[in-house]
C-alpha cells in the first residue's frame, strides 16, 4: 500500500476523479494507478472513429502519456464484464471515462439504463480489486436545450453522484488543481438519489 495525498491505496479500493474538459482529471487518474505498485489495466470507455482525426489524435495522445506494460482493454459499453473478468486484489482498474460510457448507452430506455447502473455499482462495490474512475463533470452551466443532451446531463450526474457517495477518495481536479472532496466534504446518503 502507498500514501497518496493523504490516503492509503488499498485492496478492493474505489477512487474517483472528477472535473471538466482538459483540467487534468485522467492524468492525475494515471499518477494514482501508477502509485498503487499493482498491474494496471487501461479500460478505455471510447470508440474509434478512424475518419475523425481529431478524436484519434486525442487517443494517441493518452495512449503516449501512459506506461508500456499496462493492459489497454476497449469497453465502450460492457463496463461490468470487464470489471468482473479482471476481478483480481493485484489489478488496478482505471477507467476512462464514465462520461464516454454514458454517451456510449444514451440509447437505453429508462428501465434498462437504470438496471445498467445498478448492476454496475453493485459490481463496482463488490470488487476485490483496486478501481479508479475518471468522469467528466456536467450541469454546471445551462440546460441543455434539446432533451438527448438533458439526458446526457442528467443520466452523468447521478452516476457520478452514486459513484462518489461510495468512493474514497473523490478527487475535483480543476483549475490546475488537485482537490481531496473526501477531506473537505461529507457524501450524501445513496437513499437520497432522486
Amino acid at each position: 500500500m502507498k500514501a497518496i495525498a493523504g490516503t492509503i491505496l488499498s485492496m478492493g479500493q474505489l477512487i474517483l476523479v472528477t472535473g471538466p474538459a482538459r483540467s487534468g482529471k485522467s492524468e492525475w487518474a494515471e499518477q494514482l494507478a501508477d502509485k498503487t505498485d499493482k498491474q494496471v489495466v487501461y479500460v478505455a470507455t471510447a470508440q474509434v472513429d478512424p475518419n475523425d482525426l481529431e478524436w484519434v489524435a486525442r487517443i494517441e495522445k493518452h495512449q503516449q502519456r501512459r506506461p508500456a506494460e499496462w493492459t489497454l482493454v476497449w469497453t465502450p459499453i460492457d463496463l461490468v464484464e470487464t470489471i468482473l473478468e479482471w476481478d483480481q486484489p493485484d489489478y488496478c482498474l482505471l477507467i476512462d471515462s464514465l462520461g464516454t460510457w454514458v454517451a456510449n448507452c444514451l440509447d437505453q430506455e429508462d428501465g434498462i439504463w437504470q438496471d445498467t447502473t445498478d448492476t454496475l455499482w453493485r459490481t463496482v462495490n463488490q470488487s476485490s480489486a483496486t478501481i479508479i474512475l475518471v468522469a467528466e463533470e456536467t450541469g454546471w452551466g445551462v440546460v441543455p436545450a434539446y432533451p438527448l443532451g438533458r439526458t446526457f446531463r442528467d443520466r452523468l450526474g447521478q452516476v457520478v453522484r452514486q459513484f462518489g457517495m461510495i468512493a474514497n477518495p473523490v478527487y475535483l481536479v480543476t483549475g490546475g488543481h488537485v482537490l481531496n472532496l473526501s477531506t473537505l466534504g461529507s457524501p450524501l446518503s445513496r437513499e437520497s438519489l432522486p
